[in-house]
């Protein structure tokens, strides 16, 4: 059923985008009510869905227009147990809108798909706990059964691989790779970081990523660094070390303000689009290997645009 789950494409060093942040994009350009911050719910309603096409269109066109590859994560973060139980969601109705989401990202993928730029579906998960303020560390094995339940949907469906996006400890990050292992997915592993560049735990962000990489029983395909501004981690990024070769994504916020600011703010700040794809053309003198960019908190298509132009040109 999937298309690249064996041989994943980004792989190839090529250049490929991903979105930018859709949640901050649907509670401050659209006037959406996001409930627990988690979007999937609106997958329900089919006015929600169009507008959620709307969204997402944007980067499309612009993998399109830049003829790079695209990988298209599902509005799935937060469509796991705990998270749809608080939002009063059914466990049948929370695998259906699971399903859906998947759905929506097959409808892009025939329609922009092309010889040489191919459409990579990622099943999005997120933490069991809050990402901004984390109140409980999972052990591995408890990580492992909890996410293998949104996991194993996403087995059954075209879904390529699994990114796990805004984790903050290592544990539950070991839980999550072993969990897509046993259901024979590849595994993203996104750690988010504080203004000091460690997780929110205090861990070093390369120490972190060592930690998972040298669990005996699977390794993620690669690493990602989301929801942090390159002012809070470019100053941790060893050159040479052999974690930063491990890293291919970024999707950073636009704001340069800690998670304590971000959580409390009732406006959006967009930061410096222009600045943003400086910043990032900087790191990539150190993270060689990145080849996938996006956005997230307050980024829109523009922000993309600009961190693409900028990296593309170094």
């Amino acid at each position: 059923m999937a298309k690249y789950r064996d041989a994943l494409p980004q792989l190839s060093g090529d250049w490929f985008l991903t979105e930018g942040g859709i949640e901050t994009t649907l509670v401050f350009h659209k006037g959406v009510d996001l409930p627990e911050f988690a979007s999937f719910p609106l997958l329900d309603d089919q006015a929600s869905r169009e507008m959620l096409r709307d969204c997402i269109r944007p980067y499309f066109e612009l993998a399109r227009k830049h003829s790079v590859g695209m990988i298209n994560e599902t509005l799935t973060w937060r469509a796991s147990r705990d998270w749809a139980q608080k939002l009063g969601i059914s466990s049948a109705k929370l695998e259906r809108l699971i399903r859906a989401a998947v759905d929506e990202v097959v409808t892009f993928r025939k329609e922009y798909e092309s010889n040489g730029n191919p459409v990579v579906i990622s099943g999005c998960i997120g933490p069991r706990g809050d990402a901004y303020n984390p109140d409980r560390m999972l052990g591995i094995e408890e990580a492992e059964r909890y996410h293998a339940e949104q996991i194993g949907v996403f087995r059954d469906t075209e879904v390529d691989l699994v990114t796990a996006a805004t984790l903050t400890h290592v544990e539950e990050a070991i839980g999550i790779t072993r969990a897509a292992g046993a259901a024979g997915l590849p595994v993203v592993i996104s750690f988010t970081v504080e203004t000091d560049g460690r997780l929110p735990n205090g861990i070093p962000l390369g120490e972190a990523i060592d930690a998972v990489d040298q669990d005996d029983c699977t390794s993620p395909a690669y690493y990602m660094i989301n929801c942090a501004h390159p002012t809070h981690f470019s100053s941790v990024l060893e050159p040479g070390a052999g974690w930063i070769e491990r890293i291919r994504c970024l999707r950073t916020n636009a704001s340069a303000l800690s998670h304590a600011e971000l959580d409390e703010s009732t406006e959006i700040d967009e930061g410096n689009p222009a600045e943003l794809g400086r910043q990032h053309r900087e790191m990539l003198e150190t993270l060689t290997n990145v080849n996938i960019l996006g956005g997230c908190c307050g980024t829109d298509e523009h922000h993309v645009d600009a961190i693409f132009q900028a990296c593309k040109a170094n």
